[in-house]
């Protein structure tokens, strides 16, 4: 019988590096592809509102306050990788726990818009959808589904800065989400000055 062979201490240290020198190029490729997405999706609003029949409406008040809250969650998320930069567990499980929550805030704030959305007939699809209406839903929803896998990567974070992961020789996991997050912060804005700008 074969003797299984262990991998040695210094394998496993050289394969960590490895894993954590790729991670932040991966993570940028994966954001490039958003960026494309979205680059696709305001081009084709823009060809579709040159081509006539298109709704003009205000945009929902909860997105003015969702975007006010989703900046301060940046905000944040900044304290909190700051706070595990000088190894202060506590400041960075703050800042975490309060950006998270923040991000909820911001969900439930699309929803409220979505609803005011439909409460003025300017829904998704059926006989009376337009497609500037339509635009809307699919931009903001794509853009949520995003925010809901950077909630995760939030959550997950939170639970290794309890577990006390995070401090100033250690702060890569908390660099990823914080990325992700101030990405996601930066489209947002960007998707809500186009579609405030652009009708």
């Amino acid at each position: 019988m074969e003797e299984k062979v262990k991998p040695s201490p210094t394998y496993k240290s050289e394969l960590k590096a490895a894993q954590q020198k790729a991670s932040k190029p991966l993570l940028w490729v994966g954001i490039l592809s958003i960026v494309m997405l979205f680059a696709g999706l305001t081009s084709a609003y823009v060809v579709r509102a040159d081509n006539g029949n298109w709704l003009l409406f205000e945009l929902p008040s909860a997105f003015y306050l969702s975007t006010a809250v989703i900046v301060t969650s940046s905000i944040t998320l900044l304290f909190a990788l700051q706070m595990a930069k000088k190894s202060n567990r506590n400041g960075a499980t703050l800042g975490l726990l309060a950006t998270f929550f923040l991000g909820i805030l911001f969900a439930y704030l699309q929803y409220v818009g979505w609803g005011e959305l439909y409460s003025k007939n300017i829904v998704f699809a059926g006989k009376t959808a337009n497609a500037s209406g339509s635009f809307l839903y699919l931009i903001t929803f794509l853009h949520l589904l995003h925010l809901f896998a950077g909630l995760i990567a939030v959550l997950v974070t939170l639970k290794n800065s309890i577990k006390g992961k995070y401090h100033a020789g250690n702060t890569l996991g908390l660099e990823l989400c914080s990325i992700y997050w101030h990405f996601l912060d930066i489209l947002w804005v960007y998707l809500f000055l186009f579609l405030y700008y652009i009708r």
